[in-house]
């Protein structure tokens, strides 16, 4: 299974555990990309998500039909290429980390924090792997959100131009807006990730009589990692969205044709406001596509990793 254990089969290089990394990260992303644009279109919505509302988007039917009659098929695709680098860069750090981080933990501390404990220490590991990833891969979610969030107008052509034009008009620092909440949001929610994977192999492993410490089959880790993600998810979700708020701060030229915009100061002044404004449920806004998201992304992600790490054991 994921992360270090003595008892596994599976034992790659930390070069192995980069690239399995990686290509999960990779596929994870080609399927949800289009749950991600909803999410992101709905998080950033000021209005309410409501059908007695005059909100552009009230519901992920109608905005579905919404987005693919105004932006056409390629407008779920819209900032992928910065999301499969994101992914793909994220996934070797994340990964990479987490499988040194659990090796650390065998080493130092007592088997039991390996084995009986794992689920706890996995959560640990989960949480500070998470961080180190999101300290990577930060600016790159910055152009990925921006890309998602502009409609027909266009102000950004291309991610090397987005880039130029960030840094140029709001300093390096532009790149790295939404940081505390993605910090805040990042750690506990892959600590949480890792933490419930673990813990729901160990119930599967005593339901089903699975073998100790071999690697889960694509059932386990579908299921088994598709819960941990929502779970999770539930759990975090309020800092997603104040994430994804702040990093459209100066963006607001290329969000006009989707309704009212606010300027946030900070990340305090992020979440007074909507508070304010729009009440608990705006912390919750874009929910649905984000728990279907995150249900595919980690139950696929999970689960190519696992598998993937075991393609490479045969062939390296």
């Amino acid at each position: 299974m994921v992360g270090y254990n003595p008892k596994r089969e599976i034992k790659l290089s930390h070069t192995g555990y980069a690239v399995a990394g990686a290509i999960s990260g990779a596929v994870s992303r080609a399927v949800s990309q289009p749950l991600d644009v909803l999410k992101i279109r709905f998080q950033l919505q000021v209005e309410p998500i409501s059908s007695k509302s005059s909100s552009k988007y009230s519901g992920i039917r109608q905005a579905f039909k919404t987005i693919l009659k105004e932006e056409g098929i390629k407008a779920f695709w819209k900032g992928h290429i910065p999301a499969q680098i994101l992914s793909v860069t994220y996934g070797i750090a994340q990964y990479a980390s987490f499988e040194l981080l659990t090796l650390l933990t065998w080493r130092h501390l007592p088997e039991k924090f390996t084995n009986e404990y794992r689920p706890i220490t996995h959560t640990i590991c989960g949480a500070l792997a998470g961080c180190i990833a999101t300290g990577f891969s930060l600016p790159i979610d910055v152009m990925r959100t921006r890309f998602v969030a502009q409609g027909n107008n266009k102000i950004y052509k291309s991610l090397a131009l987005g880039l130029y034009s960030i840094t140029k008009t709001e300093g390096y620092r532009g790149l790295y807006k939404g940081f505390t909440p993605a910090i805040v949001q990042i750690g506990p929610q892959m600590g949480l990730q890792f933490g419930f994977y673990a813990l729901f192999v160990q119930i599967w492993d005593k339901t089903f009589s699975h073998i100790e410490g071999d690697l889960p089959g694509i059932a386990q880790s579908l299921i088994c990692g598709s819960g941990a993600g929502v779970v999770s998810k539930i759990i975090i979700y309020p800092l997603d969205v104040l994430k994804k708020r702040l990093q459209i701060q100066g963006f607001e030229e290329g969000r006009r044709d989707f309704g009212v915009t606010r300027e946030y100061s900070n990340f305090r002044h992020c979440c007074i406001t909507m508070a304010t404004e729009e009440g608990l449920r705006g912390f919750y806004k874009g929910l649905s596509p984000s728990l279907l998201k995150a249900a595919v992304v980690a139950g696929t992600n999970l689960c190519a990793y696992d598998q993937i790490c075991k393609l490479f054991q045969h062939i390296l």
